[in-house]
């Protein structure tokens, strides 16, 4: 009888302990589906795509189900994101809405793409400069007359659509050796043109390049802003806003110890709309500052948006005046301060 007793407990213990080891896990919590039943999936859409990424980014945070409806192809991120980034491309990612896939060929699928994600990378790559100024602030060039070039491209197919609020940018300069510009420029679709905006003298200059060497530009400039005192380095912000094929420019001087005012911001000044884009070649400009000497800078972008800090007005009265030179690159504001 023991032996038996012993024996079956031999077998009921192993038993006992595959019975207790394997517990049915609880059954994972539902979503919630209450919002979308009751106001239906279509008002859902319309209604979250009136909110900003804050906003939003605190929704997903609330249901696994309104995050991935947020994040697909008809949700909420892509619509912010198309506000946000319309008209900028990055040259390796494209536009937001218009991915660069690559090339693949047999490619038959719809790609899915996560736009929320996008967002985040548009978000962090499109105010950068691109190589050799890697990041979003310069504070050294090795080398006079340095051509800082922004990331982002602005195209202006896209930015003449008739729902186009336009493209703001704009940079910060809190150190600055000698003087720098803020341009556009059509190099990236073959021509040899640009618009160049100099806070120190507030002129804007049209040129293009005729000859590499030695070197001759033609073009023209006006000065629809004074100069910033002799002597003086500016300081301060300055911007770009490109809205229905018509460029203008900002700038705020910061005023120097012992000016009136000193340690407020001055006030904003603007070019208005002053040119035109007939100038330009293709469909691409590349947004860029020219650095005229070499040594310690701090400029840093700041801004990119859709709103300038207010709207300009035109200034189609303007009267600009030729230019027609050879010079070495960099001549061309020391003619103008002239």
């Amino acid at each position: 009888m023991a032996f038996r007793a012993a024996e079956q407990g031999q077998f009921l213990l192993p038993r006992l302990r595959q019975k207790t080891s394997f517990t049915v896990p609880p059954p994972p919590p539902q979503e919630d589906p209450s919002l979308i039943l009751a106001i239906g999936e279509v008002p859902y859409f319309a209604a979250v795509a009136l909110l900003d990424n804050e906003s939003l980014c605190h929704l997903d945070a609330t249901n696994r189900t309104l995050n991935a409806m947020n994040r697909s192809h008809v949700g909420a991120w892509r619509s912010i994101g198309g506000r946000s980034f319309q008209g900028l491309e990055l040259e390796v990612h494209g536009t937001f809405e218009q991915p660069a896939l690559g090339s693949k060929k047999g490619r038959s699928k719809t790609v899915r793409i996560d736009w929320k994600g996008r967002f985040g990378l548009f978000r962090k790559e499109v105010p950068l400069f691109s190589l050799p100024f890697e990041g979003a602030e310069i504070t050294r060039a090795a080398r006079p007359d340095e051509v800082a070039y922004f990331q982002c491209r602005l195209r202006t197919d896209m930015l003449d659509a008739p729902n186009s609020q336009g493209v703001y940018l704009e940079v910060e300069v809190l150190q600055n050796p000698d003087n720098l510009s803020m341009a556009v420029v059509d190099f990236e679709a073959g021509g040899c043109s640009s618009v160049t905006f100099s806070p120190n003298t507030g002129a804007v200059i049209r040129e293009r390049k005729v000859r590499e060497a030695p070197r001759k530009v033609e073009g023209s400039y006006v000065q629809p802003l004074p100069m910033v005192p002799s002597g003086r380095r500016f300081h301060g912000l300055m911007g770009l806003y490109l809205h229905g094929g018509r460029l203008a420019f900002f700038r705020r001087c910061d005023p120097s110890p012992g000016e009136e005012g000193y340690g407020e911001p001055g006030p904003w000044e603007t070019t208005g709309f002053i040119t035109d884009l007939l100038w330009a070649e293709g469909r691409r400009l590349t947004p860029c500052l020219a650095l005229r000497d070499a040594g310690e800078y701090k400029v840093r972008i700041v801004r990119v948006c859709t709103q300038p800090p207010h709207m300009p007005a035109n200034a189609d009265g303007k009267e600009w005046s030729d230019l027609d030179w050879e010079a070495s690159p960099g001549s061309l504001t020391e003619v103008v301060e002239d």
